[in-house]
């Protein structure tokens, strides 16, 4: 049975136009008591009223509706758009009508929010940009400035200051590089030359290379037990040391003197392993977990502490595992320790 609700143009002109010529025909039946004029009235009225209704509905409503859709899609139609309008768009009812135009303001309502939203998070990384870079500059110039004042020649001084420039120098360099990195990565420059290697070796590598800063801190750095035994991946190993060092230095940061970074490798399935690098430091805030991956964004504990670096380590670990296909993730407990997680392929071609 069809609903009323969803009659088409054509076929609500039809049923007005039935009501109308019933109604005609049974009034002439009346005057006339001939059932031949009253036939005759009701068919004619029939055609007469389904035509003007239909061409009513359709090249005035219709046509009003056309340009509702058109506006909707702001565009110029193709000849499939066209096509639309001209045999599909006429036999729909008006509540299909309604319920597309809804959908259509469901969809933009969304897009704006995400608009909103990353209009926010643009403002947000600006600020953080200009305040990572005005932070090494203004220091720069004040060092700068204090030699050219009369400075130079004391030596007790100026080499100071010239050592404390150069490591602002260092870290604005650092930055640099971090972000034309983050930039490349986003947009497909940074091309993966993926290999077999053995992943338990790559990580002993990044121990050994960061073994001054994890002394410095008595931090005992090891692979768990039982998870020693070679597994290979395959992967732009490069691109992993670097996803690998950054997780390590920042266990090192922001561990406890005295502490440990346990590394373990699990099988998932036939396919992929997760690497997991943990720490018993400070830990993350909850409220902080789902966005420790972004540029510059810094938590309100002991991880906005001055330890170096340039804000960007973990947004480029995230870009490395999502150009390789693979997640990267995070869980973590104040006081307690911070693990990170991230996967890798075991097969190639993959």
């Amino acid at each position: 049975m069809i609903s009323i609700k969803n009659l088409s143009p054509r076929q609500l002109s039809a049923l007005t136009a039935s009501a109308l010529a019933l109604g005609n025909g049974v009034i002439f039946y009346i005057l006339e008591y001939k059932l031949l004029p009253a036939f005759l009235a009701l068919v004619g009225t029939f055609l007469a009223s389904y035509y003007l209704i239909g061409f009513v509905l359709e090249y005035f409503i219709y046509r009003k509706i056309k340009l509702i859709y058109k506006f909707i899609y702001q565009t110029k139609a193709n000849k499939r758009e066209e096509m639309y309008y001209q045999y599909i768009l006429p036999r729909k009812g008006i509540d299909e009508v309604r319920e597309d135009v809804e959908k259509w303001a469901e969809q933009r309502s969304s897009e704006i929010e995400n608009l909103k939203k990353n209009e926010a998070f643009r403002k947000e990384f600006l600020q953080n940009l200009a305040h990572e870079f005005k932070t090494p500059i203004f220091a720069i110039q004040g060092y700068v400035d204090t030699l050219l004042n009369g400075e130079l020649n004391n030596p007790d001084v100026n080499v100071r200051f010239l050592t404390n420039a150069s490591k602002n120098i260092h870290r604005l360099s650092s930055l640099i590089k971090d972000l034309d990195e983050i930039i490349s990565l986003e947009m497909g420059e940074q091309p993966l030359y993926k290999e077999s290697f053995i992943i338990q070796d790559l990580i002993k590598e990044v121990y050994e290379a960061l073994f001054i800063k994890s002394e410095a801190m008595a931090i005992k750095c090891n692979i768990k037990k039982g998870f020693e035994f070679p597994i290979t991946v395959f992967a732009d190993k490069e691109k992993i040391r670097e996803v690998v060092n950054n997780l390590v230095v920042n266990a090192i940061k922001y561990g406890k003197h005295g502490g440990f970074i346990t590394t373990g490798i699990y099988k998932l399935d036939g396919e992929r392993v997760l690497i997991e690098i943990s720490d018993d430091g400070i830990g993350i805030a909850e409220e902080h977990l789902s966005r420790v991956f972004e540029r510059f964004y810094r938590t309100d504990r002991g991880r906005s502490r001055n330890v170096g670096g340039t804000g960007l380590g973990l947004a480029i670990c995230k870009h490395i595992m999502e150009a390789h296909g693979q997640s990267i993730h995070v869980r973590s407990k104040l006081d307690v320790g911070t693990t990170f997680g991230f996967t890798l392929s075991t097969k190639k071609g993959s």
